[in-house]
């Protein structure tokens, strides 16, 4: 039953995540709600990261690593790996649907105003749940539990984002560095900061 619900709740999310892998994010917040023994908002944080850092789309990783995690919890690690590759598959699954039934029409009407009007439309939406996605990895990140209060702000996370902005926006040296130097720098940093 759990793999049903795991591929289920990724094929909505798959369907419904115009945008990208970072669209996924707040249906993500969602399913953390509604299954918290899944896993909670502070290890969804930990999953954007590790998705961010590692090859692929962070929608597919993201779905991988909720899978791997909720598989794992029925047993060993067989049932790991099935509960990723179900959720995987639940995830990319609309995406193919919609894809062959795109390719097979769109020639035809390319050119349609009803297209031209919907694809208009998509664009804030999608810009809109990125945008969330974005606030939401900002608030995890920025307070070391799910209450806001002066106590719990993390000043530490804060001044590594903007020294990262810096030398990724403003300091010509560094500013065409490929991302993962900024990665691997940052998970170093994390590492003496937690010391």
């Amino acid at each position: 039953m759990t793999y049903l619900l795991l591929f289920w709740e990724f094929f909505k999310t798959g369907l419904f995540a115009v945008g990208g892998g970072m669209a996924t994010i707040p249906f993500l917040y969602e399913m953390s709600d509604k299954f918290p023994h899944w896993f909670s908002h502070k290890d969804l944080a930990n999953m954007i990261a590790v998705s961010e850092s590692t090859p692929g789309p962070i929608g597919v990783n993201m779905a991988t690593y909720v899978g791997f995690l909720t598989g794992g919890d029925l047993g060993t690690v067989a049932y790991s790996i099935l509960g990723a590759v179900i959720s995987t598959l639940g995830l990319v699954t609309p995406s193919i649907i919609v894809i062959l039934i795109v390719t097979a029409i769109l020639k035809s009407f390319k050119n349609n105003k009803y297209v031209k009007s919907a694809f208009y439309g998509l664009r804030p939406a999608s810009t809109g749940l990125i945008a969330s996605a974005g606030l939401s990895v900002l608030f995890a990140n920025m307070f070391l539990d799910d209450k806001i209060s002066l106590s719990a702000f993390n000043y530490k996370g804060l001044i590594l984002a903007v020294i990262l902005w810096i030398f990724t926006n403003i300091v010509k040296k560094t500013k065409g560095w490929h991302p993962i130097i900024f990665i691997g720098i940052s998970a170093v940093v994390g590492m003496i900061f937690s010391m």
